[in-house]
């Protein structure tokens, strides 16, 4: 047997006693469940865990080895919280799951003549993500600013709203995080759209007569490739990529292009010099349906919360280990600023799961109860484009 060999079989004599250990734990952690079943106690207790914790540190000098020692008993006491709350039947909690399940309780079916607004103009990519997702068929109408579809929502002029949050070459759209913060809305849907930007003039224009390109920052920066290569471009960042090639086709001049999609280029009577020009040709958006109130679509696969951690070492992980123990799959994990708390962060979250799936309520019920604060925003379909 080489040294190795040795070494491995030392190891698996080991594990041997720790699974051993670790069962004849759950067992015990079982009596607890019953225990707190039979006299009304809650399975979390906060303060008892991190006195636990602390005192399980301290069992080694090894400060390299703490945290260590400290992540394996996050991960055993959440184990055992999984298997307790089979036993247990919590009362009704206040705060945050409370809220949660007043929502759940109040879900409204889909709409079968909704009022469907977007950001931009008729051709931008959010008017085509709203016409993939509700139909063609379905009348659109649409407002200037992001924040425009979020407050129309709120006083009851639309019934969806169709934003953009991520795009895969540019990342994150924060400013639409940070309105899903500031309003009280639900996401019912998302979907998925290629993004294939392509040049377009008023007809007649060459490329060698551009002078100047207008699109959304997004859009200059998706190209920005393509840009490099006319450094005697001046770019002007407009509000989205079809107001700029409406903006293009009412000026006439052919010495001014827009980047924007074919169909915006179509439907304003503009020519396509060149597309796609986007340096990244597997170039997505996600955009995501807000509705003031919650709904539960058939096949829904994905959840999206917003929490707020307690402002000490460890409360991330303490949250991460919440999903590992549950299986769920975390897919984003995305931080933005607390308005008037510096240096302290909000995160959002999309994960995989369905709230009427087994064992779903109890991992909720946990998660509000370990940050600071938790709201669930929806469950939905996923989109793959």
């Amino acid at each position: 047997m080489s040294e190795l060999d040795a070494l491995r079989a030392e190891i698996d004599d080991i594990d041997a006693q720790l699974t051993a250990l670790f069962l004849r734990r759950m067992d015990v952690t079982e009596r607890v469940g019953a225990y707190k079943q039979a006299h009304g106690l809650p399975v979390l207790d906060p303060d008892r865990e991190r006195e636990v914790l602390a005192k399980k540190a301290a069992l080694t000098g090894d400060q390299a080895r703490k945290a260590d020692v400290t992540a394996l008993y996050e991960s055993i006491m959440a184990i055992s919280r999984r298997q307790q709350r089979h036993l247990v039947r919590e009362g009704e909690p206040g705060g945050d799951y409370a809220r949660i399940r007043d929502a759940l309780a109040h879900v409204r079916a889909p709409l079968a003549a909704p009022r469907v607004l977007y950001q931009g103009e008729p051709g931008a990519y959010s008017d085509e993500a709203a016409a993939r997702f509700f139909g063609e068929e379905v009348p659109r109408t649409h407002v200037a600013t992001w924040e425009a579809v979020f407050t129309a929502l709120e006083e009851g002029r639309a019934d969806y709203g169709v934003v953009p949050i991520e795009n895969s070459s540019t990342g994150s759209i924060n400013q639409v995080y940070d309105l899903l913060s500031k309003y009280g809305h639900f996401i019912v849907g998302e979907q998925t759209v290629k993004v294939e930007h392509c040049l377009a003039a008023p007809r007649g224009a060459s490329l060698e007569g551009i002078r100047e390109v207008c699109s959304h920052e997004q859009g200059l920066l998706q190209c920005a490739g393509y840009l490099k290569a006319h450094p005697d471009w001046v770019q002007r960042p407009r509000l989205n990529t079809a107001e700029s090639a409406l903006f293009v086709s009412r000026q006439g001049d052919p010495a001014r292009a827009a980047i924007c999609s074919r169909r915006a280029a179509r439907l304003y009577g503009l020519e396509v010099l060149a597309g796609p020009i986007n340096s990244n040709r597997e170039n997505y958006t996600r955009f995501v349906v807000v509705s003031p109130q919650p709904e539960l679509r058939e096949g829904r696969d994905k959840l999206s919360a917003l929490c707020v951690l307690p402002h000490h070492s460890g409360s991330l992980h303490a949250l991460m280990t919440i999903f590992a123990v549950n299986g769920l799959n975390l897919l984003k994990l995305e931080s933005r600023p607390i308005p008037g708390r510096s240096w302290e962060y909000q995160f959002f979250l999309d994960f995989t799961g369905d709230v009427a799936a087994p064992g779903m309520d109890g991992a909720l019920r946990e998660l509000c109860q370990t940050a600071e604060g938790f709201r669930l925003l929806g469950n939905y379909r996923s989109s793959g484009g």
